[in-house]
């Protein structure tokens, strides 16, 4: 009896599961899709809607560890002051994995494309879900060689 209740949880249960992490993780990749979308509009601040409002915030980049919403932005407007430095950036998803029902965390490249260069690298992006709401937490990017 125990083994067949074990059974039909594990039937009920499990689908149940795993069509919740699909889509939280289709919820970030959707997200990651408007952040180039924005970007490309040269609209940062729509872009850093999808960051943690927080002092808690990390980025990490080439000039080491910023930490909080408002410093990140302002590397962000400091670094790609014009829509000629923001370029048009893609980003490719190489993996996802859904750490807990709130964390999930996402490896990928991104690539801008530039007048006169293409800047490429990798990323690791943090997620939590908070309030309903998907944000990054922890953003560590660096560019290729």
């Amino acid at each position: 009896m125990i083994q067949r209740s074990l059974t039909l949880l594990a039937f009920f249960v499990l689908p149940t599961v795993g069509q919740a992490q699909t889509k939280a993780i289709e919820e970030v990749k959707s997200i990651l899709i408007q952040q180039s979308v924005d970007w490309n509009k040269g609209d940062i601040d729509a872009f850093m809607e999808y960051y943690w409002k927080s002092d808690e915030l990390q980025f990490i980049g080439s000039s080491g560890v910023i930490k909080g919403w408002q410093a990140t932005l302002e590397r962000y407007q400091r670094t790609y002051p014009d829509r000629d430095a923001m370029g048009q950036l893609t980003f490719d998803v190489l993996e996802v994995h859904q750490l807990s029902r709130k964390v999930i965390m996402l490896t990928g490249k991104y690539t801008l494309e530039r007048k006169n260069d293409r800047p490429t690298g990798y990323f690791i992006l943090m997620w939590k879900k908070m309030k309903g709401k998907w944000l990054i937490v922890a953003d560590h990017t660096s560019a290729s060689a």
